[in-house]
């Protein structure tokens, strides 16, 4: 097997943890607020968290090079955090993906004003029609638009937000900066929104929020041996992956059904997404490479993001030479 297929196999299990800490939180979502759901997720994930930036040997202090940035960064995960976890909660799992699909297509529209990034007309072109495939996932003026559907957008914009952020100031950024703030913000945030939602949880539930952090951090850890595997235009659209665990899960144990429009719409978001990655993974494209090297995970602050994991590893890989 060669590394390429080996980094897309390791990817898909990566992407599977993914799939399930998403299904736990809808099942959470039943009975609790995605406040109280994502404040004992930040939690629970604090240990793991802690443990492996002991190991990071980077100099330096934990105030921002560009606070501001940092600043925006963070809130953009927080608001991403809170509006996947209802989205999840409130509506079928494919739809949710669908949107949130959407991600890579923000992303190339964001690198124009924040990266310098020259957008042709191919990648507009996908841009567009991926957009328009939200609009068929949404169906305005035929289906009711709730606000979990737009928490689904949300979710989608602020990912492409803080992912694009990172990547203009990753290298300059000390890697705790980046982990630690969203975590830190996140706690902060829920812990005081937490009283006004809170609903005593039996023991049962609270290993489910603890799982959270576990499938999180298995997810990232599979993510980082992906990457070292297989080139990112390989890894990244393993994403994807993650609407068939949806639609079995939503299938098996919430009776969703998809319709005509969520697949149709998803196919073309889908689509759009793997173009613009194409486009990207070839030698005449911009260095910065906006979508493919962002990774392709929405943040939600409540665990490291998989760019931050890689430098990381990288960094303690120089430590040790």
């Amino acid at each position: 097997m060669g590394p390429n297929a080996r980094g897309a196999l390791i990817a898909l299990t990566g992407f599977a943890a993914f799939a399930t800490h998403d299904l736990v939180v809808k099942v959470l979502g039943g009975a609790y607020s995605p406040v109280q759901i994502l404040f004992f997720s930040v939690l629970f994930g604090f240990p793991l968290i802690s443990l492996m930036l002991i190991s990071d040997s980077e100099p330096g202090h934990l105030r921002p090079v560009h606070p501001w940035w940092v600043a925006l960064r963070t809130g953009a995960a927080v608001v991403t955090g809170g509006s996947a976890f209802y989205a999840f909660s409130n509506l079928p799992l494919a739809q949710v993906y669908a949107i949130i699909f959407a991600a890579p297509l923000f992303i190339t529209i964001l690198a124009i004003p924040i990266l310098g990034e020259r957008v042709r007309l191919r990648r507009w072109a996908a841009v567009i029609v991926g957009l328009s495939g939200v609009i068929v996932v949404l169906r305005p003026g035929t289906t009711e638009l709730t606000l979990a559907h737009m928490a689904a957008l949300f979710a989608a914009f602020g990912s492409a937000l803080a992912s694009i952020i990172s990547r203009k100031i990753g290298q300059e950024e000390r890697t705790a900066v980046l982990i630690l703030y969203p975590t830190l913000a996140n706690f902060a945030v829920m812990g005081a929104l937490l009283p006004l939602v809170y609903v005593p949880m039996p023991v049962a539930d609270l290993a489910l929020n603890a799982g959270l952090a576990v499938l999180g951090f298995a997810g990232a850890a599979l993510m980082i041996y992906a990457y070292r595997e297989g080139e990112a235009v390989i890894v990244a659209p393993m994403q994807y992956s993650q609407i068939l665990w949806a639609v079995i899960f939503g299938t098996l144990l919430f009776g969703e059904s998809l319709d005509q429009a969520t697949i149709l719409g998803a196919a073309i978001i889908i689509g759009s997404g793997l173009y613009i990655v194409i486009r990207e993974g070839r030698p005449e494209a911009s260095a910065n490479r906006p979508v493919s090297r962002t990774r392709m995970r929405f943040e939600t602050g409540t665990w490291p993001r998989i760019d931050a994991l890689l430098r990381l590893a990288r960094i303690r890989a120089k430590s040790r030479d």
